[in-house]
């Protein structure tokens, strides 16, 4: 049978165990099926998403719950919640996969996922390394909305503020994204003209202030949209007309115009000023840049003279506290892969002539810098993207010898992979945490320390 013949009709499964990616294990006639929306020990029927009589496995959506978990609570945000969306026809927005789960419970389906990467994955038992359990981020709300610094918003065909359904091209008309931060909501996109757009983001200053926002006017339409748009945004507002040239202006493949106010916002993080421009990288959540700050400077103990690697460095995030650490007489590497985002880093770092902020392929340029550092290399900080380092970087970074590396990883998978490959190049991790810096979606953030494995 065809998948095409399959999917769209509907099962009923019990729900085992919660599996990286958000999805939870079933099994339907033998076969596994990775089920979303659901919860451990609930009887639910789903729709088939993704499935073929030749498929390992099928993917389907929880559409009725028929035995419910103790921990499934009402979905806070009704565009979001798959039971309600399914009845109406329709798809549920992506981005708040966990929020039918009690925000406690969520971090126990976390834990579980990062201790099964862990052991399947790096052949290691998290106990072993120190982990307790996925940790709630500081400051956090009790209700865990709120977080969002940063948002990205479609534009559907009817001219209203929207979002893509999971891993599908439909989009979801939003009024609101309760995940994100207060200043985002005021802005009330939802209620404003936004026809000839594709695209709008938002960037807010994590301590407050005006946020930016960043709109891609849709190649199809008549010119002039970006210009009506930031006339009806609230006053105060910086807007920014990205346009496209095959990647985004933090990538160096697209360019920001200036419409109204600066093209950048001012973050701050453990007492350290910030800019960042445009689609700049910055962590999304609130309270993430301290907490992960805090983080690194407990691995790697950073002290006057000493020699530091700041890799996947972005704006700057951990360069500017190791190179205040380390002062003149110490120095600290900065290498970041996007061209915009290094520019950022460069002024960051404006007065630590300790700091030297180079931009390229990150392995590359590791190889190329790390004979200039003086003396040994004390630390390595990693910061990837959901990718991770790879074994090119793991190798690279590995033949620097850094006494200490603090590996920030937002994907449990990819860190657990390149745990694997480190441990074949003579490192071990030593002690892992995680944040829970995504409430009510399946992402975490680990933070590893890895030090030279004992000989012998």
């Amino acid at each position: 049978m065809q998948a095409e013949a399959i999917t769209g009709e509907t099962i009923e499964v019990e729900i085992g165990a919660p599996a990286h990616g958000g999805h939870f294990v079933a099994r339907h006639e033998g076969r596994v099926v990775f089920v979303r929306h659901a919860l451990p020990g609930e009887r639910v029927r789903a729709r088939l998403t993704d499935a073929g009589e030749g498929a390992r496995f099928w993917r389907a959506d929880t559409i009725e719950v028929l035995d419910a978990s103790e921990h499934r609570v009402p979905h806070f945000w009704d565009a979001a919640d798959s039971l309600a969306r399914h009845a109406a026809g329709e798809l549920p927005v992506g981005g708040a996969e966990f929020g039918h789960a009690e925000l406690g419970y969520q971090r126990e389906l976390k834990s579980a996922v990062v201790r099964e990467q862990l052991e399947r994955l790096a052949g290691l038992q998290a106990a072993d390394v120190g982990f307790t359990g996925v940790e709630a981020a500081p400051g956090e709300r009790a209700d865990g909305l709120g977080w969002r610094t940063r948002t990205a918003f479609s534009v559907d065909a009817s001219g209203r503020l929207a979002m893509n359904a999971y891993h599908s091209e439909r989009l979801v008309p939003i009024t609101q994204m309760p995940l994100a931060v207060a200043a985002i909501n005021d802005l009330g996109l939802a209620d404003l003209p936004l026809h000839g757009l594709a695209r709008i983001e938002v960037a807010a200053p994590s301590a407050g202030g005006a946020p930016l926002v960043l709109l891609v006017e849709d190649p199809a339409a008549r010119p002039g949209a970006a210009g009506r748009l930031a006339k009806a945004l609230p006053e105060g507002s910086n807007v920014a007309v990205i346009t496209q040239q095959g990647g985004s202006a933090a990538d160096g493949a697209g360019t920001l115009r200036r419409l109204r106010g600066r093209t950048w916002v001012a973050e701050r993080a453990a007492g350290n000023d910030y800019r960042v421009t445009g689609e700049g990288f910055w962590q999304i959540h609130r309270s993430a840049p301290d907490a992960l700050q805090d983080a690194v400077q407990q691995i790697l103990a950073p002290e006057p003279g000493q020699s530091f690697a700041d890799l996947y460095a972005g704006a700057g995030l951990f360069t500017v506290p190791l190179a205040r650490a380390v002062g003149p007489e110490g120095a600290v590497v900065s290498i970041e892969g996007a061209p915009g985002t290094s520019k950022d880093a460069r002024r960051n770092v404006h007065g630590l002539d300790q700091a030297i902020i180079r931009q390229g392929r990150v392995e590359k340029v590791l190889r190329q810098e790390i004979d200039k550092l003086p003396g040994a290399v004390d630390g390595i900080v990693l910061d990837p993207p959901r990718t991770g380092v790879g074994r090119a970087g793991v190798a690279a970074v590995a033949a620097a010898r850094p006494a200490r590396i603090a590996y920030v990883s937002c994907d449990p998978a990819s860190f657990a992979r390149d745990i694997r490959d480190f441990a074949l190049k003579g490192y071990a991790l030593e002690s892992l945490r995680a944040l829970d810096l995504y409430p009510h979606t399946h992402h975490v953030e680990c933070v590893g320390a890895l030090v030279p494995a004992p000989k012998g």
